[in-house]
């Protein structure tokens, strides 16, 4: 199940040969990986500290409220890699179908009486105690591996070069079922991660170009078929409004994305210094914790400060794709991929949303941004990423 035990024949070696032979745990860890997505989460400790300890309606007068749990979700996050690992994806391989299954439900479930709307988003379930779990963060890797499981399944059993577009028509749809539940609440943000983790899985897999182009098409007929028949919200067309004309109510609607750029432009190269932005401890950036992380390390740490945060990612996003690259199965490489599809595409739509570039879109920055269901999720994917790299062949 583990993939790396070391045979009951072998001979018997110290605590010390253990953690340093070849085939031993602590040696195969992808370390660049896990040592980024550790900083970037420390990072994001601090910017969440700094973005909310003046906050007093939110953290109830206690200053640490959301460090402590942001702290909190780190750790459980970690946790959740370290079983991931231990359990092995080939493992996971043989539980999509129930993961899917709850996945699923867990979506159904926002649409009856547990599920809660924040933030214009009817995409939560209140769990109580102050926590809250939002399903479509986790659906992210179900698509992830349902997909995968599918596409590879007569690859990797050496049936087939690539997958047919029968296997391919059977993957899209087991896809697209929680992505048109999670559109129904409605979370466009998650839909559009989603459709960009399909994307990024066809084109890992091989399969034809012309499911690509097909796909592309008719994500482009589907979003003009949305917006004429005005399937958004008020408050989605509004923020799409405000993308296409940044001095469109600069009071209203275009109120987050001007304030993020003052804040963002005012640290200069070297920041005001941490806890020190003005436009932070005045409280004008909306959601400073969440979705606008990224401001804080602007206007704090400069230009120095933020630039390591994509330095960081930039590390995660490279050692994934040489995970995927390295990889001797197709089922391990499509995971890489859509991974790599995730991390890169929420990434730049976060950071790019703060800068005026991307609409808003209600996207958390991995590893750095406030939020349970979204650490939990990324940590679960490092998991699976150094458990591809764990158990392929060793070579001599």
């Amino acid at each position: 199940m583990s993939g790396f035990s070391v045979s009951r024949y072998a001979p018997k070696r110290s605590a010390w040969g253990r953690l340093t032979a070849r085939d031993s745990v602590v040696r195969r860890l992808d370390w660049p990986l896990l040592g980024s997505a550790i900083a970037l989460s420390l990072i994001g400790s601090a910017l969440v500290y700094s973005a909310t300890r003046g906050r007093d309606a939110l953290t109830h007068g206690d200053p640490y409220y959301f460090l402590l749990r942001h702290a909190l979700n780190t750790g459980i996050g970690f946790a959740l890699m370290v079983g991931t690992i231990w359990l092995g994806h080939r493992t996971l391989r043989g539980a999509v179908p129930i993961l899917y299954g709850l996945s699923v439900l867990l979506v159904l479930a926002v649409l009856t009486p547990l599920g809660a709307t924040v933030n214009g988003a009817h995409a939560w379930i209140i769990i109580g105690g102050g926590f809250s779990l939002q399903p479509s963060e986790f659906t992210k890797i179900t698509i992830i591996l349902v997909m995968a499981m599918v596409l590879a399944a007569r690859v990797d059993a050496g049936d087939q070069a690539h997958p047919d577009h029968r296997t391919v028509a059977k993957a899209l749809g087991l896809a697209l079922l929680p992505m048109v539940i999670v559109m129904g609440m409605p979370d466009l943000g998650s839909v559009m991660v989603m459709a960009v983790i399909v994307l990024g899985v066809l084109l890992a897999s091989g399969a034809s170009n012309r499911w690509i182009f097909g796909l592309l098409g008719a994500g482009v007929a589907g979003a003009v078929a949305v917006w004429q028949l005005g399937l958004l919200d008020d408050y989605q067309i509004a923020r799409f409004a405000a993308f296409a004309n940044p001095a469109l109510d600069p009071a209203g609607v275009g109120y987050n994305t001007n304030q993020a750029r003052i804040a963002i432009g005012s640290g200069g190269l070297t920041g005001t210094g941490l806890f020190q932005g003005t436009q932070t401890t005045g409280q004008f950036v909306p959601e400073q914790q969440t979705d606008f992380v990224f401001t804080v390390a602007g206007e704090e740490l400069g230009f120095l400060g933020a630039g390591l945060i994509l330095v960081l990612l930039g590390v995660v996003l490279w050692r994934a794709c040489r995970i995927a690259r390295e990889t001797t199965e197709l089922y391990g490489t499509i995971v890489a991929a859509g991974i790599i599809a995730w991390f890169a595409f929420q990434a730049f739509e976060n950071i790019g949303m703060t800068l005026g570039i991307m609409p808003v879109a209600g996207l958390p920055l991995p590893f750095v941004s406030y939020g349970g269901s979204s650490m939990f999720a990324v940590w679960v994917a490092v998991g699976l990423l150094q458990s591809i790299r764990m158990q392929r062949p060793i070579t001599a």
